[in-house]
């Protein structure tokens, strides 16, 4: 027969994690409740990318163009560079 001996600690202990883990529970199911509002009410998914903090050409109309006009100019101004620097040598 085994003694079982639980300090009134012990339980003090116990309730204290049941309400931790039943506040983590309830964060986890405010974030997820969320989270599900957020995704159905978007009518295009394409709307779940904005209002990331960065930067996405592909949302904004004419910006593709733009970075590529802007990657050939500097493209250009380096072979300009590089042309020139080789003809002073």
């Amino acid at each position: 027969m085994t003694m079982k001996v639980e300090h009134e600690i012990h339980t003090r202990r116990k309730g204290r994690n049941m309400g931790v883990g039943i506040l983590l529970l309830g964060l986890i199911g405010i974030v997820f409740g969320l989270t599900v509002v957020k995704v159905l009410g978007l009518t295009d998914i394409r709307q779940l990318e904005r209002f990331d903090h960065v930067a996405r050409p592909a949302l904004e109309p004419g910006a593709l163009e733009a970075a590529e006009r802007r990657a050939a100019d500097v493209a250009a101004e380096r072979a300009a560079a590089a042309t020139q620097e080789g003809a002073t040598e």
